[in-house]
């Protein structure tokens, strides 16, 4: 007997160390049935006895099943990286032992708005399955098994304990845009943009007469042989014709984003710091958004497209052709969120426009320097248009005596620097009319 209490205090402290601690289930069931039966002894009651025994006795036996090591969730590995949209079945394992009643599993929801559902597992189960979706772009938790580990009649638990944190990247969501022509580079050898001056294109530019240096294979037979019956010499000096093409050039374009700013329609949430860094509806997640859109229909014509953060130009992109380019643009407008904050002057320095390339800047335009930042490059001979991102509709503060009064002078000094760009020679947009401003600059040039 003595052997088999020993073994029995030795499997308690065991627990102990493992992680398990008792509940007021077992102090109520030990000290309750101890007392129940002495004070019957005591009392001469046999009713106490008969009341403190089965308490007594169910405590024990409950007790004398080992529960082991504490069981840690395992969460199975999904990619790191995944599409806006997209959602996937996650598999959460659980190695529990015999002495194990049951599991309570809490599961955060990805958006922290909410404490999430709580399953309840019996100890048997071997894993549990949950569906998850990333609605929402960005860097953050999605998964967080936040759990709870009971014994038998929950007389020993662990926990709570908070689970390891699964990150994922969530790209940016691409919606087709039709794209707008861009002015071909000067400088550029191939591409899909037909330039101005003669090359081994596919687009007939003129027919003329054979020159030296031109290659045999451009003669224009046709044209050739009515020019010599017209003649009387087929092959004679003036009757070779040859077709001229123009050169097929690149075209490069830049999309430089604002993330110094983040502002909703509502202006009494413009300094909410309740918000997360990226605010559902607001002018960077448009920004992004719209970034993301371009960069895909420009990309998919054959253009290059880079990424310039005006907030932070250590996070810009050099222009690139291709999808690879287009996951690269999509992965850095996540840092550029990520690392999104106030910065007193934006930079669009010369070396980070390429020659000839065309600069989109998607700004809500709240303040003077991102207007003479954009001016600026302008003046230097850049083709840069502004894009407008401010919401069209600003709400005043009803709760202060004064929202109405700021939001028509939000409105006024917004339209103020906007009228100043625009007798700059700068095109200023929506982000809708982006093809159609392009396709003018492009007939005009």
């Amino acid at each position: 007997m003595s052997q088999r209490v020993l073994s029995w205090s030795r499997a308690r402290a065991a627990a102990g160390g493992w992680g398990w601690r008792g509940t007021d289930a077992l102090v109520r069931g030990a000290v309750g049935g101890l007392g129940l039966i002495a004070c019957g002894v005591v009392l001469h009651r046999v009713e106490l006895v008969f009341l403190g025994a089965p308490l007594l006795v169910s405590t024990v036996l409950a007790l004398a099943v080992p529960v082991g090591t504490v069981p840690v969730p395992t969460v199975a590995r999904l990619p790191r990286t995944v599409e806006a949209g997209d959602d996937g079945l996650q598999t959460i394992t659980f190695p529990a032992d015999a002495g194990v009643e049951f599991l309570a599993v809490r599961l955060p929801v990805p958006d922290g708005a909410g404490i999430g559902p709580v399953h309840l597992v019996p100890g048997s189960a071997e894993s549990i399955r949950v569906r998850l979706r990333w609605n929402a772009w960005g860097e953050g938790v999605d998964l967080r098994p936040d759990h709870l580990v009971a014994g038998r009649d929950a007389l020993l638990i662990s926990g709570p304990v908070t689970g390891r944190e699964s990150r994922r990247t969530v790209l940016p969501p691409v919606v087709p845009l039709p794209p707008g022509p861009l002015p071909p580079r000067i400088a550029g050898l191939v591409g899909a943009h037909r330039s101005a001056r003669p090359g081994d294109g596919t687009e007939l530019r003129a027919v003329r007469p054979f020159q030296p240096g031109d290659r045999v294979r451009r003669v224009d037979w046709r044209v050739t042989l009515r020019a010599g019956a017209a003649t009387g010499d087929v092959l004679g000096p003036g009757t070779l014709h040859v077709r001229e093409r123009h050169a097929e050039a690149d075209a490069e374009l830049m999309l430089a984003i604002d993330s110094r700013v983040d502002v909703v329609p509502e202006l009494a949430r413009w300094f909410d710091s309740d918000d997360s860094a990226v605010r559902a509806g607001g002018t960077l997640d448009a920004s992004v958004r719209a970034v993301a859109a371009l960069a895909a229909g420009y990309l998919r014509q054959g253009d290059r497209v880079g990424l310039i953060d005006l907030g932070r130009p250590q996070l810009g992109i050099a222009p690139g052709a291709g999808h690879r380019q287009l996951l690269r643009i999509r992965h850095q407008l996540v840092a550029c969120s990520r690392a999104a904050g106030w910065a007193p002057k934006p930079v669009l320095r010369a070396r980070q426009v390429p020659s000839g390339a065309v600069v989109l800047v998607l700004s809500p335009f709240l303040d003077d320097a991102i207007a003479d930042c954009v001016a600026l490059a302008a003046r230097r001979g850049e083709l840069v248009i502004a894009v407008d991102m401010l919401p069209p509709t600003l709400i005043a503060d009803t709760e202060s005596p004064w929202g109405e009064v700021v939001r028509q002078v939000l409105v006024g000094e917004h339209r103020a620097r906007l009228a100043a760009l625009k007798a700059r020679g700068v095109a200023v947009v929506p982000c809708g009319a982006v093809a159609a401003t392009l396709r003018r600059v492009r007939r005009r040039r």
